[in-house]
């Protein structure tokens, strides 16, 4: 509700705040956010690439099977989470991911006081990722090392196999968030 002053007849400091609102919002609204970075409604990852041919990764390590686990995991993630087509003939592909495991650690977090018996263990897995444009021939990721960790524990009969699937699917999530764009 307006007051106005009846000496003076003009109107209170609520309406004034209100007229300089106003003109604040046509002032700096016309200016739009073509002078703000970060937001875009620009898809996270590459255009012009359609389908990805990914495969198997090499493992370098003395642990079997985990390239099972990581390629699997790696195309559901990108089946999902970007807006590519797993194809399995590079001749039909856009572009083509490979990649070496080149390292598995395995170490102890907690230790039981008395016994010394370890509790908990942590598993980490060290990947190197390429990801190539068939197109253009550009080198979208480059030898791109890319590390996740799994821990598990005897005591709730977890095992090491538990610790490498779970390590493999937060390799490929982060696999995935190194294909978007850099901002």
């Amino acid at each position: 509700m307006m007051r106005i002053d009846p000496t003076l007849k003009t109107p209170t400091a609520e309406r004034l705040a209100g007229w300089v609102c106003l003109v604040s919002i046509i002032a700096f609204g016309g200016t739009g956010c073509s002078h703000m970075a970060g937001y875009s409604n620009e898809s996270l990852f590459p255009s012009g690439i359609r389908s990805l041919c990914l495969q198997m990764f090499d493992n370098r390590t003395f642990r079997r099977d985990l390239e099972y686990d990581l390629s699997a995991s790696l195309a559901k993630r990108i089946e999902s989470d970007t807006p590519y087509k797993i194809v399995s003939d590079p001749d039909r592909a856009d572009s083509v991911m490979s990649g070496q495991i080149v390292s598995i650690t395995e170490s102890v977090v907690t230790v039981e006081r008395q016994t010394g018996y370890a509790l908990e263990k942590e598993l980490q897995v060290t990947a190197v990722v390429n990801w190539k444009d068939l197109r253009s021939g550009d080198l979208l990721l480059n030898s791109q090392t890319i590390a996740a960790a799994a821990t598990y524990s005897d005591f709730v009969r977890q095992d090491t196999s538990y610790a490498s699937k779970l390590a493999a699917n937060r390799l490929a999530e982060q696999i995935v968030q190194c294909m978007e764009k850099k901002w």
